[in-house]
């Protein structure tokens, strides 16, 4: 098991605490994370791209011009897709894009990218995210932690100070221990977690570990 210090909101160690190798040591699939990302962006696609087919296009229903005769090639409808303002032939319809990916496969996901960001050492352990529920005060602690400019906190959501400071910061977010997931966490650069949200997150993913 890894062994990190507990820092408190000042940056000063507090403690150890130990990382589970089931969870924070995890073997790295790679291409696994890239299927669980792609997954978690495919479900939040809108899907409200719509174009309108021959039936639905308002305009005229007679005939543009006779069969025969003219000299041009014949047509039924100024609807029709080749005239402008015509319809579209196989434009999108409103759908979902959103596909199921199997349990396993994403907590073991979720364990690769805790595990790729424990490797990189970019894991800070608190002891608690104490606040005054401003904006500026977890700024100011993100930046006595050392996190970089791109954080991911982790911690209960009970936490209501820390959950209204956090709103608005520009880069880093809050997710409660529940809420963690491979996309978040790969497009922030350090992880952030409370004691308590180590051993949720540890308790969450260990056993489905064990079971596999």
């Amino acid at each position: 098991m890894a062994k990190l210090d507990v820092k408190n909101i000042s940056g000063k160690s507090v403690g150890s605490i130990e990382l589970d190798d089931a969870v924070f040591g995890a073997e790295i699939h790679e291409h696994l994370l890239w299927e669980v990302v792609k997954w978690q962006l495919a479900k939040r696609r809108a899907g409200t791209a719509s174009t309108k087919r021959l039936g639905e296009v308002r305009g005229s229903s007679k005939k543009v011009w006779k069969q025969k005769g003219t000299g041009q090639a014949r047509q039924g409808s100024r609807q029709a897709p080749h005239f402008v303002g015509g319809s579209s032939v196989f434009g999108p319809k409103p759908r979902s894009y959103e596909y199921n990916m199997p349990r396993k496969a994403k907590k073991m996901a979720l364990r690769s990218a805790l595990s790729l960001r424990a490797g990189e050492s970019k894991i800070i352990v608190v002891d608690s995210f104490a606040t005054d529920g401003k904006t500026k005060s977890v700024a100011a602690t993100l930046a006595t932690l050392g996190t970089g400019p791109k954080a991911l906190i982790v911690d209960a959501k009970d936490n209501t100070m820390l959950v209204r400071g956090a709103k608005n910061l520009a880069k880093s977010q809050w997710l409660a221990p529940e809420g963690v997931n491979v996309y978040d966490i790969l497009r922030h650069e350090t992880l952030v977690l409370t004691k308590a949200a180590v051993e949720s997150i540890t308790t969450a993913l260990k056993t489905e570990a064990e079971s596999e």
